[in-house]
């Protein structure tokens, strides 16, 4: 079966951040992910990840003003020197965090830009942001949101993302899939994520409503876990949702769903 990991950022927030690391360790992940490590010293980030002995599988680009609702800038024309910043930024934490691949969040439509611009303005910052990760020896992730829990995020389809990969021409430019936001948007998992295979980096799961643990909505993922594995997808899962009671109360999804 696929290996998980824990996504830190709402997994484990019991705790103070920089000791989710071994209480993730310690409830049995494999590996952990996080949004974003930037307002830590990365040295201690990096003391607490290794004392834990687990790898850190994803972190995000920086996007923008997250504490006053920005969701990510690369679609926003205007901004592209602060997102080229933040690629700089995202491969010294990587780098120093031992980090492979980076998820650039492509931000809300900022309003009044029409959809040409939109894109135009997300592919030349997806093509600056996978050159300067090649150098690095990084892989770049792009994942749709869905818009019923962010309204108006540029990125939100899988053929969309596909489309614009294609465009980029990149070739460390990959999809994340995201089994909550593509079951709101569109559904079809199954045969999604078949298609897609190839061109998927990493996954990340919820069940809906609700973004809690699977098991907790309409989501088969007895059925949708043991498709992913015959599939021969041999990426990470990561466990990015709210936990409903505790996270360590809730992990009994894993060998109920996944064993």
């Amino acid at each position: 079966m696929p290996k998980f990991t824990a996504n830190i950022t709402l997994l484990f927030n019991e705790h103070d951040f920089l000791d989710r690391f071994q209480a993730a360790a310690d409830a049995g992940f494999e590996g952990v992910e996080f949004q974003f490590p930037y307002a830590f010293d990365k040295d201690a980030v990096a003391e607490r990840l290794d004392s834990s002995g687990l790898p850190l599988v994803l972190h995000n680009l920086p996007a923008g003003d997250w504490a006053a609702g920005e969701r990510g800038i690369a679609c926003h024309p205007g901004r592209t020197g602060e997102f080229q910043d933040g690629v700089g930024l995202a491969i010294d934490y990587a780098r120093a965090l031992g980090c492979k691949q980076l998820n650039c969040l492509a931000g809300m439509a900022p309003a009044g830009v029409a959809e040409d611009t939109l894109r135009a303005t997300f592919v030349h910052n997806l093509r600056f942001a996978a050159a300067q990760l090649e150098r690095a020896g990084l892989r770049l992730l792009i994942e749709p949101i869905n818009t019923f829990d962010i309204p108006g995020f540029y990125l939100n389809r899988t053929r969309q993302a596909l489309d614009i990969i294609d465009e980029v021409g990149a070739d460390n430019l990959y999809l994340q899939y995201d089994i909550y936001h593509a079951q709101r948007m569109e559904g079809e998992l199954a045969n999604t994520i078949a298609h897609a295979l190839p061109r998927i980096a990493h996954m990340q799961l919820a069940d809906t409503p609700g973004r809690h643990e699977p098991g907790s909505g309409e989501i088969n993922f007895r059925w949708l876990l043991r498709h992913i594995d015959q599939l021969g997808y041999a990426g990470w899962i990561g466990c990015e949702y709210l936990p409903a009671a505790g996270t360590v109360a809730g992990l009994g999804w894993i060998p109920r769903l996944a064993g």
